[in-house]
């Protein structure tokens, strides 16, 4: 089932040109039920069944704007505070998923461990 939005999010960085990025070892690898974007190793976003979500430092005004939503990976679940899934509208622009991918692959491999790295677990 995590097979397609692996192959999804590697299109993505395709599309957007970020497979290339300078410095950053970039991986998609199988998370949960969907794909995680891994920079330098610590996750910078993910694409699963609830959407594409991404923990970076401008949530707070995604939120704000209503072009996200807290995460839950579960109905009756916890909220996952670091990271927010963008509407469906805005993950419909390419524009606007690279320039937030482009802030959270900087946002992660300038943070020395981010919440949501396997290092700091």
């Amino acid at each position: 089932m995590a097979e397609p939005y692996r192959e999804r999010l590697v299109i993505m960085l395709r599309v957007i040109r970020l497979s290339k990025a300078r410095g950053v070892r970039l991986e998609c690898r199988h998370f949960f039920s969907g794909a995680a974007l891994y920079a330098n190793g610590i996750i910078c976003a993910s694409l699963t069944p609830v959407g594409f979500a991404l923990p970076e430092e401008s949530r707070a005004a995604l939120l704000r704007q209503r072009r996200a939503r807290p995460l839950r990976y579960f109905k009756e679940g916890p909220v996952k505070k670091e990271y927010v899934v963008l509407s469906a509208a805005t993950a419909s622009e390419p524009a606007a998923i690279a320039t937030l991918l482009r802030e959270s692959i900087r946002y992660a491999t300038h943070t020395k461990a981010s919440p949501l790295s396997p290092r700091s677990a």
